[in-house]
């Protein structure tokens, strides 16, 4: 960064850093772990030909996403990213399901709630078949079991960065 104090990059590769140092804007040297997972799972010449290549305007978004992928793939290093987002997306699918549950029971239960409509066409019906209408009514097929027990926690518990994933 000139004269003062060397960015982390400049300080990790122990080279001056010049004025016109292309990590300097984005790796301060009060953080210098920023840049030395990005260095690791990258390599700094990788990663100053991304930035030379971007606009100015979007290279802090860049080395953003640099960072956030590094810390991913210093995680999962198979599935890296593509890790955490399966693991999202397959917890919004089971929320869906607990939520579709949920609203099916509530169905249930409002249509056990209303009174009962008359139909005019079961007094004409046999008493046998009509106990038979009346037993398979509509609310049995929707009496689901508690959505607790629907969904079971299938995915262990983990964390993401420090965050809990699951609640």
């Amino acid at each position: 960064m000139g004269g003062n104090s060397p960015c982390a990059s400049c300080k990790l590769l122990r080279r001056r850093c010049a004025k016109d140092c292309i990590f300097a804007p984005y790796f301060p040297s009060e953080d210098p772990q920023k840049f030395a997972i990005v260095h690791k799972v990258f390599g700094a010449s990788n990663v100053s030909k991304m930035l030379q290549e971007l606009p100015v305007h979007q290279r802090a978004d860049a080395v953003s996403s640099l960072v956030y992928e590094a810390n991913a793939r210093v995680r999962d290093p198979v599935y890296g990213c593509v890790g955490a987002i399966s693991y999202l997306q397959n917890q919004v699918s089971e929320l869906q399901m607990q939520l579709a549950v949920a609203q099916a029971e509530i169905l249930c239960i409002q249509m056990q709630h209303e009174p009962s409509m008359p139909n005019p066409g079961l007094d004409e019906i046999d008493p046998d078949q009509k106990s038979y209408y009346l037993q398979n009514d509509l609310p049995q097929y929707l009496n689901f079991p508690s959505s607790s027990n629907v969904i079971h926690d299938s995915l262990k518990r983990e964390t993401i960065f420090g965050h809990d994933m699951v609640s």
